[in-house]
C-alpha cells in the first residue's frame, strides 16, 4: 500500500520532488519511434532519484503490445537481496512519436508523460525522460551496459537539459 501511495503522490505532483533538468531547455522525443521494437524487458541501469524507487535495485520495466493499441507496463523493484520489493502494472498510450502517456492501475485518474528520448539503432539501449524533469532513466536490454552505450545515453540526457551530476547508476 505504501508503494501505491508514493506512486500516487509522484504522479499527482503533490509531493516534494526534485527537478533534474533545466525545463527551459527544449526536450525532444524519438521521432522515428517503433513501439513494436520497444516491447520486451528493459533493465534500469541508471536513474535520477525518485521517491517511488527509493531502495530499489534490479529494477526492470516490461512493455507488451495489446490488441487495443496500448502498451501494457510492468515495473518491478527488487531489494539488495534480489527479492521482489514491489511491482506496479499499468498501460502506456502512444500520444506522439516516442511519447507515452503512462497510467498505473493503482493510481486512478493520473497519467504521466514518459518520453523515449533516444534508442540505439537496434533498440538495445534507451533513454526515457519527462518534460517536467522530475525523472529520467537509462534502460538496457541486458543487466549490464557497455561503456560506449552508457556514454551515448548520458549525452542524450545532457542534450535534453538534465544535470548528469544527479544521475545514479543502478545495481542489477
Amino acid at each position: 500500500m505504501r508503494a501505491v501511495f508514493v506512486a500516487l503522490l509522484l504522479l499527482a505532483g503533490c509531493g516534494t520532488f526534485e527537478v533534474y533538468r533545466d525545463t527551459e531547455t527544449p526536450i525532444a522525443s524519438k521521432a522515428l519511434f517503433e513501439p513494436e521494437r520497444y516491447v520486451g524487458v528493459w533493465y534500469e541501469v541508471a536513474r535520477f532519484p525518485v521517491p517511488f524507487e527509493a531502495g530499489c535495485v534490479g529494477v526492470t520495466a516490461e512493455y507488451q503490445l495489446r490488441e487495443d493499441g496500448l502498451l501494457s507496463v510492468l515495473n518491478i523493484c527488487r531489494d539488495a537481496d534480489g527479492a521482489e520489493k514491489s511491482r506496479i502494472t499499468g498501460t502506456a498510450e502512444i500520444v506522439g512519436p516516442g511519447r507515452l502517456k503512462v497510467r498505473f492501475a493503482s493510481v486512478p485518474f493520473v497519467a504521466a508523460d514518459y518520453w523515449v528520448l533516444w534508442t540505439d539503432e537496434d533498440y538495445n539501449t534507451a533513454v526515457v525522460g519527462t518534460p517536467n524533469g522530475r525523472s529520467g532513466w537509462i534502460l538496457n536490454r541486458a543487466p549490464t551496459i557497455r561503456r560506449d552505450r552508457l556514454d551515448a545515453a548520458r549525452d542524450v540526457l545532457e542534450f535534453n537539459g538534465y544535470d548528469l551530476s544527479r544521475l545514479e547508476e543502478v545495481s542489477q
